[in-house]
């Protein structure tokens, strides 16, 4: 019994990790920093033809910025609170239903 017992707990807690490391938050707050930080640096690089166009607004700093803003958002959110992971139901007699 003692050995199913592990298993089963073995189970949660491998369930528990994949969801943490799949949780959506990381991937979106991951993939804004990433782009935010392209972007940024391209805001950095602007012509002056590049400003011309957009009405001398450095649109690729401003949205560069955001998106850092953002995804550092989610990921400080991440931190925060973390995804909990859902408790196995139990029936009346200690056993985890199925």
């Amino acid at each position: 019994m003692s050995e199913l017992h592990r298993e089963v707990s073995d189970l949660e807690t491998k369930s528990a990790t994949a969801a943490r490391l799949f949780d959506i938050r990381r991937i979106i707050g991951g993939l804004f920093v990433i782009y935010g930080v392209i972007v940024t640096i391209a805001g950095f690089f602007a012509s002056d033809e590049d400003l011309k166009k957009a009405q001398d607004v450095n649109i690729n700093l401003w949205t560069g910025l955001a998106m850092l803003v953002l995804g550092l958002f989610f990921l400080v959110w991440l931190k925060l609170r973390p995804l909990a992971a859902p408790e196995p139901e139990h029936t009346g007699d200690g056993r985890a239903a199925e």
